[in-house]
């Protein structure tokens, strides 16, 4: 009989922030396990990909950005592993701080590169999308960046979080700093005023 094959870890959220199992897992990265640590990496991934995405989303015209951004925050999360002391905070909150100082450098890198000429050198093959497609998702996406940005940036968070991510109120409450009801408020009033200007703009 061949070798029992070792079931698929669970995203990071489906332990819930104070699971047994996955703070040994962490436990065993810290101490450099390298399954222990890829197994770490496969779990958070899904998490910090929806994350960047939604913070970052087309920001060089592509999602290739966003991606970028996520192996930059698995490769500081491998490298700050070692150094990791669980201080009574969910893992997800020390990932979390990582991935948020990368989104803000990457944002600082397209501000810079906005004024450098860029190449006429297409982001992926014409037949994945023609021109037409291509402006409809970039209007699209630039409409949902417009409305993030009226938002605070605690309350953008929490959206990002909550909706985007699918985070609970406590878990969120956990990584902003905050109470799952004042969570949970935040995000009701957040959404309210987007769906107002979002009423707004279809009545134009």
């Amino acid at each position: 009989m061949g070798a029992a094959v070792a079931p698929a870890p669970k995203p990071v959220a489906a332990y819930g922030p104070q699971d047994e199992q996955f703070r040994q897992l962490v436990d065993a990265a810290v101490n450099r396990d390298p399954v222990a640590t890829q197994r770490v990496l496969e779990s958070i991934r899904p998490i910090v990909l929806r994350y960047c995405r939604a913070r970052i989303g087309r920001l060089d015209r592509s999602f290739s950005s966003a991606d970028d951004v996520v192996q930059e925050v698995c490769l500081s999360v491998i490298s700050a592993l070692p150094s990791y002391r669980d201080q009574g905070q969910p893992f997800l909150a020390f990932v979390y701080g990582i991935a948020q100082h990368k989104v803000a450098d990457a944002h600082r890198a397209a501000a810079r590169n906005r004024s450098l000429p860029v190449p006429e050198v297409p982001d992926r093959p014409e037949t994945v999308a023609g021109p037409e497609q291509r402006v409809l998702q970039d209007e699209l996406k630039g409409s949902m960046d417009r409305l993030l940005a009226v938002l605070s940036d605690k309350q953008r968070e929490i959206v990002v979080l909550r909706v985007v991510v699918g985070l609970s109120a406590e878990e969120t409450a956990d990584l902003v700093g905050s109470t799952p009801g004042a969570v949970r408020v935040a995000q009701h009033r957040a959404l309210t005023r987007l769906r107002k200007l979002v009423g707004n703009t279809k009545e134009i």
